[in-house]
Order: C-alpha cells, then sequence, then structure tokens
C-alpha cells in the first residue's frame, strides 16, 4: 500500500474520528501519530515529531498573541461595553428603516473590533439587542437572526482568533493577515445594513410584526433622545480601544503581539474605572482566558503534527498534481475547495476546519498561484458561514441559549439568519474574483 493510499485513509479516520465525538486535538495528535508510525514504521520517530510540534508550538511569539486578545475580550465584555455601542447606535440611527436592526449590525461591527470571537458578540447582543428589537415591534425571528447574522463580523474584522489560526497553520504575517481583513469586514457590514434595508421596505411583513406595521411613524420614534454628553460616554472606551489596538497595529507602532498586550492593559483600565471588576470576576475573567488559550495552543500543537504526517505521506503534492493534471486550474480547485469548506461548516465547528483543511489546501493553493493572504480570506468566509447553516450553526445555538425564552425556536432563528448567509456568499465570490480589495 502506498503512501499516499494510507495517508488518505488516515484523513478519513480522522473525519470518522471527529464525527464521532472525539475531540478534535485528540483526533489530530492521534492520527498524525499512528500515521508516521505507520509510514516510517520509526515509533521513536513519531514520538520525536510529536516533540518537535509541541516545542515549536510553545516556543513560538505569534502564540502570545491569542491569550492577550481573548483576555482583552473578556474584559471588554464585562465592562458593558457592547451595551453602550448598541445603545449610541440606536440612537443615532433608529429613524432609518430597520433601524435597530443597523444598528445591531453597527455596534457588532465595532465591538468586533475590539473582541475577535464571535460567539462572545452573539451572546451579548442576544441580551442588549433583541429585546430592545422585539419591544419595538421586529419579528423575535429577524431580531434573533440578525444578532447571529453580524456576529459572524467578529471572525473577520480584526483581530479575529480565526485569521491568527490561519495564519500560524499558513506561516502567513498575523499583521497582514489582519490587514487583510479590513476590506472584506467591512463589504461584509455593508451588505448586512442593505440586506435589512431591502427587507423592512419590500419585505416589512418578515422583519415588523402586525402590530407595528399598523403603527404610525410617529408613535415608532416616540424614544427618548440622547444627549450628547451621554453619546461621548459611552463612546470614549470602545474609541480608545480601537485606537490603541487598531490604529496602532495598522500604523506599524505595534506588533500584532504588542497590541493584543496594550489592548488587554486598555480594557482592564476601562474595566477599574467602571467598578465591574471584582475579585471574583478577575478570577472568572483569568480562568476562562486560560481556558480558551490552552485550548486553543493545543489545537495549533496537534495540527502542527498533522501537517508534518501529511508531508510525510506527500499528500499536498500527490493533490497539487492531480488538480494540475486534472484541468481543473486554480479556479476550478478554488470553487471545489469552497464547496467542501460550506460543506463542512455544517458538521464541524470553526477552527476544526481551519485545522483539518488548511495543512491540506495551503501548499496546494500556493503551488497554483494564490497568494496565501488572499486565499486565507477566502478561507475564512467561507469558514463564517457555516457558523450559521444548521445543522451545527455554532451562533444561532448560541443565540437561541442566550435567549433562554422558549418562545423562538431554533429553526425559526435559522431562517431569520438566512438572509446574512446570502450576503456572506455575495462577497465571498466578489473577494473570490477581485482579489485587489485584499490590501494585505
Amino acid at each position: 500500500m502506498s503512501s499516499i493510499t494510507i495517508g488518505l485513509m488516515l484523513i478519513g479516520v480522522l473525519f470518522l474520528l471527529v464525527l464521532l465525538g472525539m475531540r478534535i486535538a485528540v483526533a489530530l495528535l492521534t492520527v498524525a501519530f499512528a500515521g508516521v508510525w505507520i509510514l516510517r514504521g520509526n515509533f521513536d520517530l513519531a514520538m520525536r515529531l510529536m516533540s518537535i510540534s509541541a516545542y515549536n508550538g510553545v516556543a513560538n511569539y505569534l502564540f502570545a498573541t491569542i491569550p492577550l486578545f481573548v483576555l482583552m475580550g473578556h474584559l471588554v465584555s464585562i465592562s458593558n461595553v457592547g451595551k453602550d455601542t448598541f445603545d449610541v447606535a440606536e440612537a443615532l440611527l433608529r429613524r432609518l428603516l430597520g433601524g435597530l436592526g443597523i444598528a445591531t449590525v453597527a455596534a457588532n461591527t465595532v465591538f468586533a473590533a475590539v473582541t475577535g470571537v464571535s460567539i462572545a458578540s452573539a451572546a451579548v447582543f442576544t441580551k442588549v439587542a433583541v429585546p430592545e428589537m422585539t419591544r419595538h415591534g421586529y419579528r423575535p425571528a429577524f431580531a434573533a437572526g440578525t444578532v447571529a447574522g453580524s456576529s459572524v463580523l467578529g471572525m473577520l474584522i480584526p483581530p479575529s482568533l480565526l485569521l491568527i489560526i490561519y495564519g500560524v497553520l499558513a506561516e502567513q504575517s498575523i499583521g497582514r493577515m489582519f490587514i487583510a481583513g479590513l476590506v472584506p469586514g467591512a463589504l461584509l457590514a455593508l451588505g448586512f445594513v442593505l440586506i435589512i434595508m431591502l427587507m423592512a421596505r419590500f419585505l416589512p411583513h418578515l422583519v415588523f410584526t402586525s402590530e407595528h406595521l399598523q403603527r404610525s411613524s410617529a408613535d415608532l420614534h416616540a424614544l427618548p433622545k440622547m444627549k450628547l454628553p451621554e453619546v461621548l460616554r459611552k463612546l470614549v472606551p470602545i474609541v480608545i480601544l480601537v485606537v490603541f489596538v487598531l490604529g496602532g497595529l495598522y500604523s506599524g507602532f505595534f506588533t500584532p503581539t504588542e497590541a493584543g498586550g496594550v489592548g488587554a492593559f486598555a480594557a482592564l483600565l476601562i474595566a477599574v474605572a467602571r467598578r465591574s471588576l471584582d475579585l471574583k470576576k478577575w478570577w472568572a475573567v483569568l480562568t476562562q482566558t486560560g481556558t480558551i488559550s490552552v485550548g486553543i495552543l493545543i489545537l495549533l500543537v496537534a495540527a502542527g503534527f498533522y501537517s508534518q504526517m501529511l508531508a510525510v505521506a506527500g499528500i499536498p503534492t500527490a493533490i497539487g498534481h492531480f488538480v494540475q493534471g486534472s484541468g481543473l486550474g486554480a479556479a476550478g480547485f478554488l470553487i471545489v475547495y469552497v464547496l467542501l469548506v460550506l460543506l463542512l461548516g455544517m458538521i464541524l465547528d470553526s477552527s476544526s476546519i481551519l485545522l483539518i483543511v488548511v495543512p491540506i489546501a495551503a501548499p496546494i493553493a500556493q503551488g497554483l498561484g494564490f497568494d496565501l493572504i488572499h486565499f486565507g480570506i477566502i478561507t475564512v468566509i467561507a469558514v463564517e458561514v457555516g457558523l450559521l447553516t444548521p445543522p451545527f450553526g455554532i451562533s444561532i445555538f448560541t443565540v437561541h441559549s442566550a435567549l433562554g425564552d422558549g418562545k423562538t425556536r431554533l429553526e425559526a432563528i435559522f431562517a431569520g439568519a438566512l438572509p446574512f448567509v446570502g450576503v456572506m456568499l455575495a462577497v465571498l465570490i466578489i473577494i473570490a474574483a477581485v482579489p485587489q480589495l485584499i490590501i494585505g
């Protein structure tokens, strides 16, 4: 049996183990270890490669980026920055048709720029935006779908954990990945705003309740105005974070790791100044940060070992030669790849998809002439779609769990998020067709 056949069989075993419920890190390590042992017939070599992967993972300076941004995200969440951002957006945009939906997208966009975790955005804005939207006559399914749909911005607008993970797996600059995510993130946000306005104008029965549609416009806008001092008070913390983190990062003043450290410290000062951080909450933030960071680190170590096994088996080279000889070409490969990622998004979480496919696909894409930064943005957008598609749809489940009212059915939230899936697919096609939009 050839090494290629063994490698392909091991990839099949990996999918089977993950689908059976084994932890992705354990599955990756098990398959990689078994693969090297079988392919080389050397137990000591398999142990040595695994230890090298573990050492490289711990020693890599870029891994410090992950806990720092995770810590910043947790500190921002407990400081009610998300709620304040939504309050300001609501006050400024409420007079637009579908204004509260647009406010949710706007607030999520800003919140994404300082957290980088879509699940955190989904949890925060479910509690903040959905009650406000339903209270003002929006259909519960549309309100929940808007929160779930716009929460995926956290995985594309930097700093994003998915961009960091891809950058490490594909050995690309984290800073360039962050910068490359700017235009696609803005396009997604604008697309979400546009779809909300179009639905509110032409399909109002899908957006508003019948009682809302019967009310006069004067009743709809009878909301207390927010005065300028209050707007400034609520916006200053988020502006400080954006300026410190993104401003320093894009100006080249900070490296991604330094930006994470500065952002985490600024978020800590904001939490202390707002008196939202006691010893109990501080301990919870530290433990949650440690749990998430260690989990991601182990995943990346496992993925590094898995990549070495694939190289030993010659899988990327063999698939690359097959693609070139099949006549598919670069465009054909990209279409097949995106369809595969979209299908995987229905059954696996985002990190698992990246860990499984990037070590295989990145060398092939590079061999076909793709810029790996551009390829990474396409990958992340395709992976993000999986956050909103059944049966997995982690963002949908997060919103449903955070609602906790039992009134809004899970399938209704999936339906409410469907327009946002359409927008994401449209942006994916635009980005794939016009690589010049990627400024990384």
